[in-house]
């Protein structure tokens, strides 16, 4: 989907969004959780997404990779158009069940990131917090990043899942929260 109200898959299914910072890992993070190392283009240059981008699983569930905001280096026009294009498809997917945002271990969340967290609120859309690249922290470190981010965000602990795209850490729970989210009653009045 490349505007707000353009060309998108019908809705039949219940789609989980994926959002966050460029650079933060999305792709890779989406490859490794489905099994599928080619699922989602993964790119050395950040900001490669530039539309959402519809991924039917297993015939059951559809995920919505949107397009990385902030750090990307792209022009500030093109930067621009994505706003209205992820709050476009976040506002009008009737079967949208809940979104991933997905925060980088080893950065303090970003005006960005406190942004996204305070408008998903405002939508009232279930969120969890992905914690990506854990694998370059110790353990113990991963482990309070998760808490220290979950702080810095103001959502519950128990919203957070610290992953690892190269080792697979954290892959089967976050899975798991996805399939709750998947089997919760839709979050949309009306």
């Amino acid at each position: 989907m490349a505007d707000p109200t353009g060309w998108r898959p019908p809705s039949t299914l219940p789609e989980i969004a994926f959002a966050g910072r460029s650079n933060v890992g999305k792709s890779s993070l989406l490859n490794r959780l489905v099994g599928h190392g080619k699922l989602a283009r993964v790119s050395s240059t950040p900001g490669r997404t530039r539309e959402v981008n519809f991924f039917r699983i297993n015939d059951a569930f559809v995920i919505a990779d949107l397009p990385g905001y902030g750090y990307a280096r792209v022009a500030k026009s093109q930067r621009a158009a994505w706003r209205p294009l992820i709050e476009g498809y976040l506002e009008r997917s009737p079967t949208l069940r809940g979104v991933v945002l997905l925060i980088d271990a080893r950065r303090e969340p970003t005006d960005d990131d406190l942004a996204m967290t305070g408008y998903l609120a405002e939508l009232g859309a279930p969120t969890l917090v992905a914690i990506t690249k854990a694998d370059k922290l110790k353990p113990r470190e991963a482990a309070a990043r998760g808490v220290a981010i979950a702080r810095a965000l103001r959502i519950d602990e128990e919203q957070v899942v610290t992953t690892s795209a190269n080792t697979g850490s954290g892959r089967d729970e976050l899975a798991e929260a996805i399939e709750a989210l998947l089997s919760a009653e839709p979050w949309r009045v009306g």
